[in-house]
């Protein structure tokens, strides 16, 4: 039995569990509360455990689906831009498009390179699947729904996001590849280098609500969304996300012209799907992130109008209109070279952050507006002249390492290698 024969027969059976947890789920929680209730035979761990098995996966079939249907409306949309059709003949106005894709994927053969390091080579996908799913389970979408109701939930999706990093450097190196090194490693640079922008970035949401709860943050936004004072900070967050995710116009990791297609060049069929699916769960899951940061989450914009009945739409509407923020920058946009997103991240977005945070904190402090106890200034304002004075020397040296390490020579690629 070959590996594809393997993985399929997986696959199969994963399906096959899941359709079985998703009907007879309820019937098995209901059964054990009856039980544990009347003839105490099994603990209230089992229920729980239930419980936990049917709510994971109440918010991933949904979340599977909202990616197969988002691929669709890019590729509708994009088609648009262009002038073209787009997919049209898998169902109606080409709805099935991905189901039949999906398909394609499992029934293709698994190619793994001889050379390259079997274990890590298929733990890579696994584990960009595996982030992008869990990171779902801190997003709220009102005040009652979500899985986990976490005081940090920015700082543990930010965690979560960073570790993304090692299944792109892990893919890049375990495929023993000169072009998918090269885009672990751009990809490596690049995440890490938005990722402190955004982190500054959130540093004045909290200085604003002194939270970083994400329900704390939306209900903040009652009166009015952050998007309209902190606006020049929406908008280099949202280069910030465009660019952590690898989309266009910042997909240096995965540019055609000069690494055939990245770090996920060796992958095939159904391993190559799981970092499709990573993909497009995180771009969900930033725009879900702005939304709930800067559009007021499922809060209605006609105030208390709407707003409890319909917080699902609110919400859904919210991101599915950042989503389409998303695919209009693809289509328009063209792509910057590799310096000229180091240099968008390094010296504009970063040091105009910085420049816009020290300048709300100034306006905060002045009309004594800040929300935090016993905030001492003159520590802030000296823990944030160090930390500006320590990037600016990271930023050099990272500039060092940017020169020298993608030399296009072929002997040093192969001793760099």
């Amino acid at each position: 039995m070959n590996l594809n024969s393997k993985i399929l027969r997986i696959f199969i059976k994963f399906v096959l569990l899941i359709s079985v947890l998703i009907f007879f789920g309820i019937g098995f929680i209901e059964l054990a509360f009856i039980i544990s209730a009347n003839m105490k035979l099994f603990s209230g761990f089992l229920v729980y455990l239930l419980s936990l098995i049917f709510l994971i996966l109440n918010n991933l079939i949904p979340l599977l689906v909202a990616v197969a249907f988002f691929t669709v409306g890019e590729r509708k949309l994009l088609a648009s831009i262009q002038r073209r059709t787009g997919p049209g003949k898998a169902g109606f106005w080409g709805s099935l498009q991905a189901i039949a894709d999906g398909a394609k994927l499992v029934v293709k053969e698994t190619l793994i390179p001889v050379k390259a390091n079997f274990y890590l080579f298929l733990t890579a996908p696994i584990v960009a699947l595996f982030l992008a799913f869990i990171s779902w389970g801190f997003i709220p979408f009102n005040n009652f729904s979500f899985f986990f109701d976490n005081d940090y939930g920015i700082l543990v999706i930010l965690s979560l996001s960073s570790l993304n990093v090692y299944s792109v450097v892990l893919a890049g190196w375990s495929s023993n590849s000169k072009y998918t090194f090269l885009g672990g490693l751009r990809s490596c640079a690049q995440m890490i280098s938005y990722e402190i922008s955004i982190s500054i970035i959130l540093i004045a949401i909290f200085l604003n609500v002194s939270s970083l709860n994400f329900i704390t943050i939306v209900n903040y936004q009652e009166k009015i969304w952050f998007i309209f004072p902190l606006f020049p900070l929406a908008i280099m967050f949202l280069i910030s996300i465009v660019a952590e995710t690898n989309r266009t116009p910042f997909d240096l990791p995965e540019a055609e012209a000069e690494l055939v297609a990245g770090f996920n060049l060796e992958y095939s069929s159904i391993v190559f799907a799981f970092f499709f699916l990573a993909e497009y769960s995180n771009m969900i899951l930033m725009s879900a992130i702005f939304s709930l940061l800067f559009l007021g989450g499922w809060l209605s914009p006609f105030g208390s109008l709407f707003c409890s009945e319909f917080s699902y739409f609110w919400i859904s509407l919210k991101v599915i209109l950042v989503c389409i923020l998303y695919v209009h920058i693809r289509g328009n946009l063209p792509r910057y070279r590799y310096d000229q997103l180091m240099f968008i991240g390094w010296k504009v977005i970063l040091p105009v952050s910085l420049a816009f945070v020290m300048f709300y904190i100034i306006i905060l402090y002045v009309f004594d507006a800040v929300p935090i106890n016993s905030f001492d200034f003159y520590d802030f304002g000296v823990c944030m002249s160090s930390i500006v004075l320590e990037l600016f020397k990271y930023n050099d040296y990272l500039y060092s390492i940017i020169d020298e390490g993608f030399n296009t020579d072929a002997e040093y690629l192969y001793n760099f290698h």
